[in-house]
């Protein structure tokens, strides 16, 4: 009996110091990115889908990938022709620049237009689990979170209003544009 006692203990202690896999779930919520949401100028309400946009991160040379089922030397990945756009913020700063060019697939120059945005924000780490580590929120400055320039003279952009300064989730539109 005292050998069916002291093998079942052992049995329980080898089986306490096991530990589930610590695999984090891909539907669990990671650093957010940033969600633009293109409107209409002339009917505000109206979301209007861009044409051939494509955004490129200051220092990045070919821009953000929104078709990664395309070949690397496809220039079609680096295209969006949606009405959002979700593009990441730097967790190491607080500003990020990105220059939206738009009708950026025209064989015509004239037809290409940049604007450049740079957004002013401040970052959080929060704990998620020990499987998915830390993420990083971001909270947009009130004042001035968005800077727009224009460096070939002429916007597309009309406006450029914060909507919510909270990036938390990718499931609501944080910036709005009107063109």
């Amino acid at each position: 009996m005292k050998k069916l006692i002291s093998l079942l203990l052992l049995f329980t202690f080898g089986l306490s110091s096991c530990e589930k896999d610590d695999i984090c779930d891909a539907n669990t919520p990671t650093t957010p990115r940033l969600v633009i949401t293109f409107y209409d100028i002339s009917n505000p309400t109206k979301t209007r889908n861009v044409s051939n946009l494509k955004v490129i991160g200051e220092g990045m040379d070919q821009g953000i990938v929104f078709n990664e089922s395309l070949a690397v030397d496809d220039p079609l990945r680096y295209v969006t022709n949606g009405s959002s756009v979700m593009i990441p913020l730097k967790v190491n700063d607080t500003t990020t620049t990105f220059k939206f060019i738009y009708n950026s697939l025209s064989e015509t120059p004239t037809t290409i237009n940049t604007d450049v945005l740079k957004f002013n924000y401040s970052t959080q780490n929060v704990y998620v689990s020990r499987a998915c580590g830390f993420k990083t929120t971001f909270q947009l400055r009130s004042t001035l979170p968005v800077v727009q320039t224009d460096p070939d003279g002429s916007i597309w952009m009309t406006e450029v209003d914060l909507e919510n300064p909270n990036i938390e989730f990718e499931n609501e539109t944080h910036i709005k544009v009107y063109f």
